[in-house]
């Protein structure tokens, strides 16, 4: 079952999910390919790091944004006066 490949532990990674039995978060599997990295450079990168366990890092990722929080993104806009001003986006 993909749930039991993500872990939170507090001794490990400041209690940040992890892939289970490494130091590997899902916030860096997440930044890598958002980087555009690919899985096969991943995987070439950590050894101890599976296919599988990526896939369960981006499900697990999708569960915890299906939460009822709402994360407004904001852009920074720049004046005519040269001063930023926070807009957040609509979706």
């Amino acid at each position: 079952m993909q749930k039991e490949l993500i872990v939170s532990d507090p001794e490990v990674m400041m209690g940040k999910p992890v892939i289970a039995g490494t130091r590997i978060t899902v916030e860096l599997i997440l930044e890598k390919l958002a980087a555009g990295e690919t899985v096969e450079q991943m995987l070439d990168a950590h050894p101890r790091l599976t296919r599988e366990a990526i896939q369960a890092a981006l499900a697990f990722a999708a569960e915890a944004l299906r939460a009822d929080v709402v994360y407004p993104v904001a852009e920074t806009v720049v004046g005519t006066l040269g001063i930023g001003r926070e807009l957040a986006s609509h979706q």
